[in-house]
């Protein structure tokens, strides 16, 4: 593979239109920091880069809620955003803004050096448009039922429940966001990117790592899933999307004829990494070029699932249709973080939000960072539960990191004034140690952070065990020299402690460091403590997490979440309808008779139904909420005259009626008492 130069690392840019929480620190924004401290420890050129993504629908559908105007919105929660970033000690060399000057310019002319390379095709379409708010509505001003889970709360983009990625006319009974109502069809004026004149060279490219004849990457060095979504994407066929959107926020398109339109944010936002470099470059004498148009760099893309689409594709097919830049090395993709048993939602107001932790417990940095990092959903779904962050907090951090290195600090200023005693060591432990700068490095190499983490963590285990074995304040009475040599050993050990946790633990390594009285962290460096050093007093690295902590974080949630409930608005109703159309629904009482999940879904449930006219299939959402064991035997209500529709390969013949509460469980819609299948509800 290519020896690389410098490396260029971005996170996914955050939408400025809410705070960060746990889901996203886990998906992008902790891998990534850790990532970059690691490599900057091994004297690479990095440049690490993000900012907040400030365009889109969703920062207008805020603004529009709150009653503001979108610009309040995103200095709001740009400022939120970038202050928890930096109190949490996520290390960007630029946090950057895509409403800056400096991007409008640079998306603007990205689009103008597309447009002349006939990048895009210019189509009129019809596209849904809102009558009673007189405006054409964009992926997130529409909603409606996803035709792959069912689930009826689905964008025009994307499906949050599957993670399907969507187009507005692919959802069914679609409604505005903006009034409730249907919308209709309007004739309107974009430009395209015709992605599928694109798929051979993608396949290639992701399967196989090559580029225009060369070796690029690694597909094994890929995670399976990202892979595997990409491979959904292109087998299913790639269709022209619009990079144009009819809004009146974000980059406006420099071109005639092009009034009341702007640049849609999947090709805006992903520019803010090049926008964002270009600010760095001017700020620190760089040439902004050097880090995307030279094949010496190295591009890495650290984001989440739901993102996968833009970042392998999109975003490759744009960088490839102009011509001059890299393509994205790797994307390692986290999957989600659920929150104590449930899926974190920023409507129902379920999830911990990063600024709000901090102000509660600023010294409880890196015990956050080290219960995130050992449960990161690298390759599936992880959850956080409080209760988990206190066992790892006590049993991990206070009782085998933190206890060790105090031992070693106290037992040498009780018997040796605070002075290294000796410069005699255990060499065989102290190999041992030695050994895993390699095993933290090859799992952080291959972005498999936890087993990194543990790796890191076995040094301090390794400590504990050799100072439990060998007992110096007990030897200390019978044999000096061999108390002096365990506990200079046990000083070296923890100096070592100190370089393998750096990436993980910043504060923790810095801590040590002052401890031990030695220079900040370095990667597999020797020793610099030498006979008769002098340490600092000793102090806690960790304390632990009382019961009542996480009592009071759980309550927190729950009343959070109650309160959210409490604001809870209904749907608008629908349109007026006759009651010869209602008379053509043709429902029924059905009993479910056999249940199974649907195979690499989550959400899914695949029902056989006894309807007392048939059996048939249907295949149903709901997979979170029941699962098979429990729901057989259960009768439902069917709506049995719906047309037939194929979901994940599978023929769905009809659909059950469920209600979804404020909190979003599902439940079902059941009759008082039994009654016979085929049974009409009416």
């Amino acid at each position: 593979m290519t020896a690389y130069k410098r490396h260029l690392i971005t996170a996914a840019l955050p939408y400025a239109n809410g705070p960060i929480h746990l889901g996203h620190l886990a998906g992008a924004y902790l891998p990534s920091d850790i990532y970059v401290r690691y490599m900057r420890l091994k004297k690479e050129d990095v440049l690490f880069v993000c900012g907040s993504d400030e365009h889109g629908a969703a920062i207008t559908i805020r603004a529009k809620k709150e009653g503001v105007s979108p610009q309040e919105i995103v200095d709001r929660y740009d400022a939120i955003c970038k202050k928890a970033f930096a109190d949490f000690g996520i290390d960007f060399d630029i946090y950057h803004r895509t409403s800056s000057e400096l991007h409008k310019e640079t998306a603007s002319n990205y689009f103008l050096e597309l447009l002349e390379k006939d990048a895009f095709t210019v189509q009129e379409s019809e596209q849904y448009f809102d009558k009673e708010a007189q405006q054409f509505l964009a992926d997130r001003y529409i909603t409606g039922t996803c035709p792959k889970c069912a689930n009826d709360s689905a964008y025009g983009d994307q499906c949050e429940k599957c993670g399907s990625a969507l187009s507005p006319t692919d959802l069914i009974n679609p409604k505005s966001t903006l009034s409730g109502n249907a919308p209709i069809m309007k004739a309107t004026k974009h430009w395209y990117l015709p992605m599928q004149d694109h798929e051979k060279w993608l396949k290639e490219w992701i399967n196989e790592g090559t580029f225009e004849g060369k070796e690029h990457h690694n597909p094994k060095d890929w995670k399976n899933h990202v892979i595997g979504q990409c491979n959904s994407w292109i087998d299913g066929g790639l269709q022209p999307r619009a990079m144009t959107r009819d809004l009146d926020w974000g980059v406006r398109v420099p071109v005639e004829g092009a009034e009341g339109k702007v640049l849609y944010v999947w090709l805006d936002a992903p520019i803010g990494y090049i926008s964002a470099t270009k600010q760095w470059a001017v700020d620190n004498g760089k040439n902004w070029e050097d880090y995307w148009k030279n094949e010496e760099t190295r591009l890495v893309h650290f984001i989440g699932k739901d993102n996968i689409v833009f970042h392998c594709i999109i975003f490759p097919i744009l960088l490839k249709a102009h011509g001059e830049y890299i393509l994205p090395e790797n994307v390692p993709a986290n999957e989600f973080l659920n929150l104590e048993g449930q899926k974190l939602s920023t409507s129902r107001n379920w999830a911990v939000w990063l600024h709000e932790y901090l102000e509660e417990y600023p010294d409880r940095i890196d015990a956050l960072r080290y219960c995130l990092t050992s449960i990161l959903p690298e390759n599936k779904d992880s959850e956080f539960t409080w209760k988990d962050f206190q066992a790892r907090n006590n049993n991990e951090l206070v009782a085998i990191l933190g206890n060790f290195v105090n031992r070693a600090v106290v037992l040498t200023h009780k018997y040796f004034d605070g002075k290294v005693p000796t410069g005699d060591f255990d060499q065989d432990v102290l190999d041992e140690v030695k050994s895993h700068y390699e095993k933290v490095a090859s799992g952080l190499d291959k972005f498999n952070f936890r087993q990194a983490l543990a790796d890191a963590m076995n040094v301090a285990r390794i400590g504990n065990k050799y100072l439990a074995d060998n007992e110096p304040w007990k030897t200390i009475k019978t044999d000096e020299a061999a108390a002096q040599k365990v506990i200079s050993t046990s000083l070296i050990i923890a100096e070592h402690l100190k370089n393998v946790v750096a990436p993980f633990l910043p504060n923790t390594s810095a801590k040590l460091a002052h401890i031990l009285n030695i220079d900040a962290a370095n990667w597999g460096g020797e020793s610099t403590i030498s006979v008769g050093h002098q340490l600092n007093p000793a102090e806690l690295l960790f304390t632990k997490f009382e019961d009542e902590d996480v009592e009071k974080q759980v309550n927190k949630l729950k009343e959070a979440a109650a309160a959210a409930a409490q604001t809870f608005t209904l749907e608008p109703a629908k349109d007026e309808t006759t009651f010869e159309d209602f008379q053509k629904l043709d429902i029924r009482i059905a009993t479910i008779i056999e249940a199974e999940k649907v195979a690499k879904t989550k959400k899914l449930l695949k029902l056989k139904v006894d309807t007392g006219m048939d059996q048939r299939t249907v295949v149903s959402g709901i997979a979170e909420f029941y699962s098979p064991e429990e729901i057989i035997g259960k009768q439902v209500c069917l709506l049995a005259n719906l047309a037939p529709r194929a979901i994940k390969g599978i023929e769905s013949q009809g659909m059950i009626l469920m209600a979804e509460s404020p909190d979003g469980k599902l439940s079902f819609v059941l009759p008082e008492a039994v009654v016979a299948n085929g049974t009409s509800i009416s």
